[in-house]
């Protein structure tokens, strides 16, 4: 397949490149940063942004949720079924 946008700067506001299912952890980053979230089931997320600071949410409805994030903590995370994007 041809690359129409290979040089292009995807901006922030650009639409996803990948995709990452989410097991929350305490210890392990996630293996790319992502800028969204997808959460299938209600709940809290409790993630660590680009800045380094730990961020918990109110509980939230399943939904899509702009987030700048490089680890999906276990601790104070109940929404389930948690898709990054990338």
């Amino acid at each position: 397949m041809k690359e129409p946008f290979k040089f292009h700067h995807a901006g922030l506001t650009a639409p996803a490149s990948g995709a990452l299912v989410i097991t929350p952890s305490d210890g392990s980053d996630l293996p790319s940063a992502i800028r969204a979230v997808t959460l299938g089931g209600e709940g809290r997320l409790s993630f660590v942004g680009w800045d380094g600071q730990i961020h918990t949410t109110g509980p939230l409805p399943a939904g899509t949720y702009a987030l700048l994030a490089c680890r999906i903590r276990a601790t104070g995370t109940t929404a389930t079924d948690i898709t990054g994007w990338i």
